[in-house]
């Protein structure tokens, strides 16, 4: 049986930063759009080794699982990160591994993303489009492709406060390119 045991928290036990009004807390956690840019460099290695891989990221709460390590225009991650992906036409989010978080993909806009699943030998593709979602549990292969004619736009939350890098199927081409420091 699957038991979660959620901590309690009350107000007292909400602690305002030191030096900080409530206000002051309450805007550090706010992330606008109009502060936001794409991340075309997050994944840029894969684009790199094959155009069809080439994505942006903009990161909202914590810096999600593309490998980057440091993003202070972010609101920071207590216990999931929270971004946009733009994955244009015909391009695709390869197969990976998150051992330690779920993995929620919210389609914004897009007609047809093949959601790609794989788990001990077993394969499964399912179609999202517009406001659907999937929840891929940790320890579950996932992967995705943008088969519209458009340019789909995603959220991705992953539930950790630092994730680990995701890893690539042994014979995925993707699992021997060296992921930089970003």
């Amino acid at each position: 049986m699957n038991e979660h045991v959620v901590k309690e928290t009350l107000p007292d036990d909400v602690k305002i930063p030191d030096g900080k009004t409530l206000g002051d807390w309450v805007e550090s956690r706010v992330a606008r759009l109009s502060t936001r840019t794409l991340d075309w460099d997050a994944l840029k290695f894969q684009a790199d080794f094959d155009p069809k891989y080439k994505r942006a990221q903009m990161r909202y709460v914590g810096t999600g699982a593309t490998g980057v390590s440091n993003d202070s225009n972010t609101v920071p991650a207590e216990h999931f990160t929270f971004s946009t992906m733009v994955l244009p036409p015909g391009c695709e989010g390869p197969l990976h591994l998150h051992t330690d978080a779920e993995e929620v993909f919210f389609i914004l806009r897009g007609e047809r993303v093949r959601i790609m699943v794989e788990h001990k030998g077993e394969h499964y593709d399912t179609i999202l489009s517009h406001r659907d979602l999937i929840s891929v549990p940790a320890g579950v292969y996932r992967g995705l492709v943008n088969e519209g004619s458009d340019e789909a736009l995603m959220v991705v939350i992953v539930g950790s406060l630092k994730p680990e890098t995701p890893t690539y199927p042994p014979d995925h081409p993707l699992s021997k390119v060296k992921r930089p420091k970003l």
